[in-house]
């Protein structure tokens, strides 16, 4: 399978980037030191490697949620300073407004931003290539958390964001439906081309979505190794050659805990 379109919009250039900060009991703590990455338009690329090595940190100051010690990042050239609608996030959890129908949780950017009414359409087209037709009126609470992580990609992605920032948003769900959600990511990605920036745990969910894996050390955080994922898609979780690429992120983790 190929993308359907090709992107000359949305790489990520992160440059000498250092994050401190003080932790409850007043101690420094050294999040990320000296990161340097290049991300290219249109690009499927994952952040994994043990809890608390930055991969968060990272994220949220490519969303510009956060700000450096050190370093600069930019999005198409642009200096990153805060955070913008051409930079999606979607989180763990669904962060959906429990009071708004799922209509209106998806159009709520557009509203924000004022242009609802003339993307008013762009709802029903998100809900439609999310799979959620027929879910319009129902609220949160209603809905399955698969759904919820459906709604919140359709609102994210109805911005016509250059960059998708992805938190770990399966890592709540079951297997069958994060499988099925991996599916749909795929699925949007090959037919927006918009770059997708994913933190995970799962290595195999890493080597399923991605062009390149970044392999990170414990904190303070750095890129012990970036892995390229030169499998043809769709992806056969079983074949030989994704368990060998398996085997090779396994071992990174490894020597990277190691450092």
């Amino acid at each position: 399978m190929t993308k359907s379109v090709i992107s000359t919009n949305g790489s990520i250039k992160v440059k000498n980037v250092n994050r401190i900060y003080v932790d409850a009991n007043g101690n420094l703590v050294e999040a990320l030191h000296n990161i340097n990455l290049s991300i290219r338009p249109g690009e499927f690329i994952s952040f994994i490697g043990p809890s608390g090595c930055g991969k968060t940190t990272l994220m949220r100051l490519i969303a510009g949620l956060d700000k450096p010690q050190s370093g600069e990042l930019f999005l198409d050239n642009e200096k990153i300073k805060s955070t913008n609608f051409e930079r999606g996030y979607v989180f763990q959890q669904a962060n959906l407004f429990p009071w708004e129908t799922i209509e209106n949780n998806i159009a709520a950017g557009l509203k924000a931003r004022k242009i609802y009414k003339e993307h008013k359409a762009d709802v029903a087209e998100y809900i439609k290539l999310t799979g959620l037709e027929g879910f319009e009126k129902s609220y949160p609470h209603q809905i399955s958390g698969g759904m919820a992580q459906r709604a919140s990609l359709a609102r994210a992605l109805i911005n016509n964001p250059k960059v998708l920032l992805l938190d770990e948003p399966l890592g709540a769900l079951d297997a069958f439906t994060r499988m099925d959600l991996q599916d749909k990511l795929i699925e949007l990605w090959e037919r927006r081309g918009t770059t997708m920036v994913l933190v995970t745990h799962d290595v195999d969910e890493a080597i399923y979505l991605s062009d390149r894996i970044v392999v990170m050390t414990p904190r303070p955080g750095k890129i012990e190794n970036i892995v390229d994922v030169k499998l043809d898609r769709p992806r056969n979780r079983n074949s030989s050659a994704f368990i060998e690429l398996r085997k090779k992120i396994l071992d990174n983790l490894h020597i990277a805990t190691a450092h």
